[in-house]
């Protein structure tokens, strides 16, 4: 069996006014939720590992209504709107681990995850990779402008990778 890595980061289950704040092309909260939901099933199995790098759900008054629908085996890597989740102690068990960041090794590459964009990280200078969400798809925000020019750094946020989780190739490849 191949086990796969994914990443994904800022799906905001719950959270209808991110529809409009990134322009996500969804006519209800429950279009996107379940297009998020049923994009993630589609192509997680049980056994695959899904780097979820914050902002999972805000607004929600229950995400484990999502969590117990997504396939894989889960890794948050914390998110500024994650506090909600993180307070309630039956969400932990949905997940592998938690952490702030979180070095990944994806076939032999190695990967920083944060939910943040960092300007270096550690590895940087040895072609480590670094994954972040947080600045959506607000292409005139500074922080993105400056951060796409950075080398081997990558937003992961669902309204760059097409609202369903990626592996590491076709992240590099949608970038390329």
């Amino acid at each position: 069996m191949n086990i796969l890595n994914y990443y994904i980061a800022d799906m905001h289950f719950g959270h209808d006014n991110i529809r409009r704040l990134s322009n996500r092309p969804f006519k209800t909260i429950e279009e996107m939720d379940r297009t998020i939901i049923d994009n993630w099933n589609s192509r997680v199995s049980d056994n695959d590992d899904v780097y979820i790098l914050g902002d999972f759900s805000y607004k929600s008054e229950d995400p484990i209504l999502y969590l117990k629908q997504l396939n894989g085996r889960k890794h948050l890597i914390i998110g500024n709107h994650d506090s909600k989740l993180l307070k309630n102690p039956s969400c932990k068990k949905y997940f592998v681990d938690i952490s702030d960041i979180k070095m990944v090794n994806d076939n032999g590459t190695q990967i920083v995850c944060c939910h943040y964009p960092m300007v270096e990280w550690n590895g940087y200078y040895r072609n480590v990779i670094h994954f972040y969400g947080h600045i959506h798809n607000n292409f005139k925000n500074e922080t993105n402008q400056y951060i796409s020019k950075v080398k081997n750094a990558y937003n992961v946020g669902v309204d760059i990778i097409g609202f369903m989780p990626r592996t590491l190739g076709e992240i590099l490849e949608n970038i390329n």
